[in-house]
């Protein structure tokens, strides 16, 4: 079984592909290979979308840059039906919209926007960042052993906003809910890092390479 992080120049993956090798090695997750050849990742049988910085420059950097990638990734995830993991600004281009400094189409893989975070107590700042309790909204084979009170780590000003609430499977609170975690079909994503997310992290990253939609 092999699990692709795909490298489009759009993060650090040192972290991420540390935490992913570690758990395939410790629960017989296969290999873990970053890569940004496109060939890759149609092979792959799970894919990991990382993402770092403004929704615009990774659409951009994934979407326009690299087109024969991009196409890959929809070759493997809406065709072949791969396990797909979305990361920090990796989930958020799966939704159908985001309008972060302007608006961009995103996948449309989760149908809703991405939006600025807006806490309702002004002594909360922006961006989110640091660590924050998860609150499960559904169950779903990607959460296993990890309860609503368990820890995970964010770092970001905008969130997703889904249209279907069927869509939501975690939320924390920050002067209101933020989006934490979202699903449908064989595809999940992440607003934290579970790479930076310390046990519930490292269980959801074990749970995706286990996992069989």
């Amino acid at each position: 079984m092999l699990t692709v992080l795909i490298d489009y120049e759009s993060g650090n993956l040192h972290s991420a592909d540390k935490a992913f090798q570690r758990m395939a090695r410790e629960t017989g997750g296969g290999e873990v290979l970053v890569s940004a050849k496109p060939e890759d990742v149609l092979r792959a049988d799970r894919v990991v979308l990382p993402g770092d910085g403004a929704f615009p420059a990774c659409r951009a950097a994934l979407m326009n840059d690299r087109a024969a990638l991009h196409e890959a990734l929809l070759e493997a995830v809406e065709v072949k039906g791969r396990p797909f993991l979305g990361i920090c600004v990796g989930m958020q281009l799966m939704a159908t919209m985001g309008r972060e400094y302007e608006d961009v189409q995103g996948l449309d893989w989760i149908a809703g926007e991405v939006v600025r975070i807006t806490p309702s107590d002004p002594k909360l700042k922006v961006p989110h960042m640091g660590w924050n309790d998860l609150v499960i909204d559904q169950a779903h084979p990607v959460l296993d052993g990890i309860a609503t009170g368990d820890h995970a780590y964010f770092v970001h000003s905008y969130q997703m906003r889904v249209t279907h609430p069927d869509d939501l499977l975690a939320h924390c609170d920050y002067g209101g809910d933020v989006t934490a975690i979202v699903g449908n079909a064989n595809r999940v994503g992440t607003q934290f890092h579970p790479e930076k997310s310390q046990s519930a992290g490292l269980r959801l990253i074990a749970n995706f390479l286990h996992w069989t939609p």
